[in-house]
This record gives C-alpha cells, sequence and structure tokens, in this order.
C-alpha cells in the first residue's frame, strides 16, 4: 500500500470517527451550541421595558411578569406593519393584541406606549426606539425576547444606543415549541436558530 493511500484510509478513519462521535455526542454539542448563543441578563431595575414585534405569544406575557414586579413603570410596544387580515378587518393589529394582553395580565393603559409606525425589522423597531429616547429621559431599558433573537438584539440596540449611555438588558424568553436542551429536534427551533444566524451575521455586515 502507497504511503498517499495509507494517509488516506487514516483521514478516512479519523473522519469516521468524529462522525460517529458527533453522533453520539449530538446532545451535549448541540446544547452547548444554543446555550453559547443565547445571551441573557438577569432583570434588574429599569425605566422601561420594550415589546418587540412578532412575538405576542411570549414576549408580552414576560413584560406583564416584570411590570409586576415592579422592574419598569413602563412598557413600549412596537407596532408593526398590519397583516393583510388586519386591512380587511379580520384581526386585530399585533400593537392592539398586544396592548389587550398587557391590559389582561394587569398593566395599567397610563403604563403603556405605542411606539414605532408600522416598523418591518429588528432595525427599524431600534431606530424607533432611538428616536423615542430622544426625547425621553431614560437611562436602562429591558428587552424581554425569544432565544435566539437574544444575540442579535442585544448587539444591535447597543450599538444603536452606544452615545446615549442606555443600559440594555437582554432577557431570554422561553418559547413553547423547544428549548436550549432540545431544539434541534424540533422544526421550529431548527429554523429559528438557523434563521437568527443568518440574519445576525447580515446585520453585522450591513449595519
Amino acid at each position: 500500500m502507497s504511503k498517499l493511500l495509507k494517509r488516506l484510509v487514516a483521514a478516512l478513519l479519523v473522519l469516521c470517527a468524529l462522525l460517529l462521535a458527533g453522533y453520539v455526542f449530538r446532545a451535549p454539542l448541540l446544547a452547548g451550541l444554543a446555550n453559547a448563543w443565547i445571551v441573557s441578563e438577569p432583570p434588574a431595575k429599569a425605566d422601561v421595558i420594550v415589546v418587540l414585534g412578532g412575538g405576542p405569544e411570549t414576549r408580552p406575557f414576560e413584560a406583564a411578569r416584570l411590570y409586576r414586579q415592579g422592574l419598569a413603570p413602563r412598557i413600549l410596544i412596537m407596532n408593526p406593519k398590519p397583516e393583510a387580515a388586519f386591512v380587511l378587518g379580520l384581526i386585530p393589529s399585533e400593537a392592539e393584541l398586544t396592548r389587550q394582553i398587557l391590559s389582561k395580565q394587569g398593566v395599567p393603559a397610563a403604563a403603556l406606549v405605542i411606539l414605532g409606525n408600522e416598523v418591518t425589522s429588528s432595525y427599524e423597531e431600534s431606530m424607533a426606539f432611538r428616536d423615542w429616547v430622544k426625547t425621553n429621559a431614560i437611562k436602562s431599558v429591558i428587552i424581554p425576547t425569544d432565544l435566539f433573537h437574544t444575540r442579535r438584539v442585544r448587539w444591535l440596540y447597543r450599538k444603536e444606543l452606544k452615545h446615549t449611555g442606555i443600559q440594555v438588558s437582554v432577557e431570554a424568553v422561553p418559547v413553547r415549541d423547544y428549548t436550549a436542551r432540545d431544539w434541534w429536534r424540533n422544526e421550529h427551533g431548527v429554523v429559528a436558530f438557523q434563521n437568527e444566524v443568518l440574519k445576525f451575521a447580515y446585520y453585522r455586515i450591513k449595519y
């Protein structure tokens, strides 16, 4: 057997061993990957809580819980671009739905502020918040959001607010379909993770 063939066989054996190890230990490896990606700070007292668009089944409920704990006196609700069903009068806007959820969860109307004019992305939401703080003196904000969304949100808001001195805390909110321990076993978890990796790379390049 030639030296080249021996090297090829050895390399193939090593590759097979690595693939086998990756399969056998995939659970801790993938859970570790998720935990390394997710960023989350323990919520502390802040001036406002921001409810981002796109997650009415989780984010408003956590915002209400933080409010009831006395961690902030106001909640800002993003106002995303309405869906076609809203235009037809079939469903409420997402901002209105979020307001209703917060109200049902014990947050008074006086503590709520609608923010943004039909925003369509996380970047536009950060711009709406940056414009709002120009006329509202605050020093800190809590942003509760979905597990894999946390890294992009923290990077974006800290970048856009770096000259304001505002402290940005991002809290990872559990979702119903998956956790950091088993996300790869759920289609929604796989899609959410890969989408956020791609979006984060895109944001770092564009913004």
